[in-house]
């Protein structure tokens, strides 16, 4: 492995590239945004906004939210520039208490709501068959996070979907078309974290394409005939987890008083208990967690050094969020030794090896991790 001299994420991070400075792509990207004129893009959304307003029949714009911080900064936004939203939630199987209450004061900022559910069934079994097949327990969700909503955009006639963060510019690629102001359908089948499926891949003599609807999404075709747009916020206007989460607790977004769920912020992935399994399972595939994403934003917006991202990886040491995976095990209706030994299956022996027993990480990033 190669880790980044500038954070503390390695090259195994998917369509993140250390280049012969020592340097990954999503540092050197965000390295750029000082030469962002970040009034003229303030000023382009507005553009983006009074078009959306003059070519809306019913709702201005459609946001998919959870209620975290980012999609209630993305709430307030769009009322701050005089937008009409639909908001629309695709309800985890693990929502927590907190994160009905964010989503509940979301609303209350004053938008209309849909909290869509999927037919649990459904989505135990397509989430186990994930699980099993790419060892990515959020694959459904991400499937159906990203066309949901776009089919609700179709069916209600809103011109304008708007997402939070573009993951290509975030955290790091390699494709520069993904890169950008626009969620196109190239950057869903890219970057939609579905390894390249479809809902159709997943029909078998368990799953029919009827109980897979809500996982399908409009044509590419079919959403430019309409003049659907998909945009990202965090295009025009900084994005910085700081930023999104003093706007959301400034109208209302409530921190997790018992502390971070996963990795190092504590309002963050508090709204599923699901979300900390998917992130468990980058230990395995990728030799990082969630964690080192986190303190990698911390070190890219200067609040914090290297070296102090390295001290509280070292400090915080073995993060397996034993609890949320009984949970998880729970739902998909198996046991812990079955869990394991589907994750054991994704192990990536590239980076990992065996030394008298225990597994370990030559030239991990800190020499002295106690390995269990």
């Amino acid at each position: 492995m190669k880790w980044c001299a500038s954070c503390v994420l390695p090259d195994t991070r998917p369509d993140l590239q250390i280049g012969p400075d020592g340097i990954c792509n999503a540092c050197r990207t965000h390295a750029r945004r000082t030469d962002i004129v970040w009034d003229a893009r303030a000023q382009a959304f507005q553009a983006v906004a009074a078009r959306a307003k003059a070519r809306a029949t019913s709702y201005d714009c459609l946001i998919p939210v959870s209620g975290g911080k980012d999609s209630t900064w993305q709430v307030v936004t769009c009322l701050e520039h005089g937008l009409r939203p639909l908001a629309v939630t695709w309800r985890p199987p693990g929502r927590t208490a907190i994160g009905q209450r964010n989503l509940d004061n979301l609303i209350s900022l004053g938008v209309d709501h849909i909290d869509y559910s999927f037919n649990p069934k459904v989505e135990r079994a397509f989430m186990l068959k994930a699980f099993e097949r790419f060892g990515t327990p959020a694959l459904p969700m991400h499937m159906g996070v990203y066309n949901m909503p776009l089919t609700l955009a179709h069916r209600f006639d809103i011109p304008l979907v708007i997402w939070g963060e573009n993951s290509a510019d975030e955290y790091g690629s390699s494709d520069d078309a993904a890169r950008g102001f626009e969620l196109t359908e190239t950057w869903l089948n890219r970057h939609g974290v579905t390894h390249g499926t479809g809902p159709k891949d997943w029909i078998d003599n368990e799953l029919s394409e009827r109980d897979l609807t809500p996982y399908f999404r409009p044509r590419g075709e079919e959403l430019v005939a309409k003049g659907i747009a998909g945009i990202f916020l965090g295009y025009y206007f900084p994005w910085d987890p700081e930023i999104s989460l003093d706007v959301a607790s400034r109208h209302g977004f409530e921190r997790d008083p018992a502390g971070p769920k996963t990795g190092l912020y504590d309002y963050a992935d508090i709204d599923d208990d699901f979300i900390s399994v998917h992130h468990h399972i980058k230990w395995y595939k990728f030799g990082f967690t969630r964690l080192f994403d986190n303190l990698a934003l911390e070190i890219r917006n200067g609040r914090m050094t290297r070296a102090e991202a390295i001290a509280a990886i070292r400090e915080r040491g073995d993060q397996t969020p034993h609890d949320d995976i009984e949970r998880f095990c729970a739902f998909l209706e198996i046991d812990r030794q079955r869990f394991s030994g589907i994750v054991e299956k994704f192990r990536n022996h590239e980076i990992w090896h065996r030394h008298n027993g225990v597994w370990k990480i030559d030239g991990f990033l800190i020499p002295d991790w106690t390995w269990s």
